[in-house]
């Protein structure tokens, strides 16, 4: 057996995202128990956005202090703990720093707009997203098939909880449920998965995997094809890719709005980094073989990106309720965000992960600028139906002008980030020659301007039930705001973003664990 390699206190510094995250969630829990019922629990949620930062921050000094951020000139160096299970690189680093800030705006628009009789485990929303957060996170670092399902088994079941904090709502009971099922379900295909290539390989790091794989397919391909495919279909429904997203709109429409968002962003790109991390050293990458299993994992990827991508636009257009129908735009997006994997298999794609890094940071902006929008909208009209914008304009016309901007991102329209984003992952097909897909990713952006536009026609062209103004709280206003802002940022100054994230990153050390 290889020997086991111990962490040291010099690796604690390598570690300080995922330790300070592990501080504040157990702290955090035990503030809650001692502070006196009487306590206004927002204090909780102040502290939760306070670790976030703190991790953030902490991220950002190892990504200099690997040289990163400062030494463009030459690829960043890379950092390995226990024995190569866990990574310390700018692919995990960037995916940190999109989880963390997407949780900590999550919890700050979340301030101010729970209510206890909605929620009445107010302080435990806040303070679970942490140890959910730092379940993506590890995912995102992980070089091993165990610190990899650890990872998304502790982001799953906090994710679980959250989703049935509203204790009293049949919705939200109900939706628990289905996640309960359908997240179970998915873990045991991974698992499945994982646990042919371990028996097939005799290891558990994905780099050992990745130099044995070779022999393996000439011995036992069907197996190979097996695990695969069962780790596949694991995936497909935690990221609710067509077929395998019926889950999706239920979940979404009884859970609180932040948890929807949290799920929708942080849960979802933490499947993708896990997704990444596995298949792009496995799969993609067999050596001394001319199997067929490489392409015909790819092209399965396929087929799932473009059914998610014709699904979800086709039932978003049915949809009354804005959770439901985000729900399934979201189905949608994670068929685009799941192109980029699937290009150019000879050669990898030069920019795939800058594409779909880009991508992922304009549908966080908008997404989160839109359930901080739909949370106080709902809030306000009493349920969370298109009747409820009606009007807003005149209510709330700002609020009604930054929730155009974000929903003509979601559309893919000039200049937006999300346009952009759609544009490059476009592009990358055309390169690859993958015409196919890049049509059907065109169609359905043409498609999904009529369910974007009857939000934006809600708002300006049809009357409300009430003219008073819609109240928002600080936090809100600011999160919208700034997620607005941000999407514009992305469609002004595209390319230089996606340079940037080029320069940071690299494939050969920042992804691909093969060694010699």
């Amino acid at each position: 057996m290889v020997s086991v390699q111990t962490l040291t206190w010099s690796d604690a510094w390598y570690l300080a995202p995922e330790i300070v995250l592990s501080a504040f969630a157990i702290l955090l829990a035990l503030l809650d128990l001692i502070l006196p019922k009487r306590v206004n629990r927002n204090i909780i949620g102040w502290l939760t956005l306070a670790g976030l930062l703190v991790a953030a921050a902490f991220v950002v000094s190892l990504m200099v202090s690997l040289g990163g951020l400062t030494d463009t000139d030459s690829a960043p160096s890379t950092h390995s703990l226990l024995a190569g299970s866990y990574r310390i690189d700018d692919f995990g680093n960037l995916l940190k720093l999109v989880f963390l800030g997407s949780a900590a705006f999550i919890v700050f628009f979340s301030l101010g707009t729970v209510r206890d009789e909605d929620v009445p485990i107010k302080a435990e929303l806040y303070y679970l997203i942490l140890p959910a957060v730092l379940g993506a996170m590890v995912m995102s670092s992980s070089g091993d098939l165990i610190t990899l399902f650890v990872g998304l088994e502790l982001l799953s079941i906090t994710s679980y909880i959250l989703v049935a904090t509203r204790k009293r709502s049949r919705l939200s009971s109900e939706a628990a449920f289905k996640y309960v099922v359908s997240g179970g379900v998915a873990s045991a295909f991974i698992l499945y998965g994982m646990s042919f290539l371990y028996g097939l390989t005799g290891s558990t790091n994905v780099g050992e995997i990745a130099q044995r794989l070779g022999t393996a397919v000439e011995s036992a391909e069907a197996l190979v094809y097996i695990s695969f495919f069962l780790m596949i279909a694991g995936f497909a429904v935690k990221l609710a890719l067509a077929p395998f997203h019926a889950w999706a709109a239920d979940v979404y429409q009884g859970a609180p709005a932040p948890v929807t968002a949290f799920l929708a962003v942080v849960a979802k790109g933490a499947a993708f980094a896990m997704l990444y991390r596995i298949m792009i050293n496995t799969a993609f990458l067999i050596p001394g073989t001319d199997s067929l299993i490489s392409k015909d994992v790819v092209l399965g990827l396929s087929v799932l990106a473009a059914a998610a991508m014709i699904v979800g636009t086709a039932g978003a257009l049915r949809q009354r309720n804005v959770k439901r129908l985000l729900a399934l735009s979201g189905v949608a997006n994670a068929g685009i965000l799941l192109t980029p994997l699937t290009l150019n298999l000879t050669q990898v794609h030069a920019s795939m992960f800058a594409e779909f890094l880009f991508f992922l940071i304009a549908y966080a902006f908008m997404n989160i600028g839109a359930f901080s929008v739909l949370t106080m909208v709902s809030k306000d009209a009493g349920n969370e139906t298109l009747s409820g914008f009606a009007g807003l304009y005149h209510r709330a016309p700002w609020t009604a002008v930054a929730m155009t901007i974000l929903l003509c991102s979601l559309a893919g329209l000039p200049v937006t980030g999300g346009f952009f984003g759609k544009l490059f992952i476009l592009f990358g097909t055309i390169q690859s020659q993958v015409y196919w897909l890049g049509a059907i990713l065109l169609a359905t952006t043409v498609v999904s301007y009529a369910v974007y536009f009857s939000l934006i026609r809600q708002m300006y062209m049809r009357s409300g039930s009430t003219d008073s103004s819609l109240r928002l709280t600080l936090p809100a206003a600011v999160t919208i705001w700034v997620c607005a802002i941000a999407t514009l940022g992305l469609g002004f100054f595209p390319v230089p973003i996606l340079e940037g994230i080029k320069e940071i990153f690299a494939i050969p050390t920042d992804l691909l664990f093969l060694q010699g």
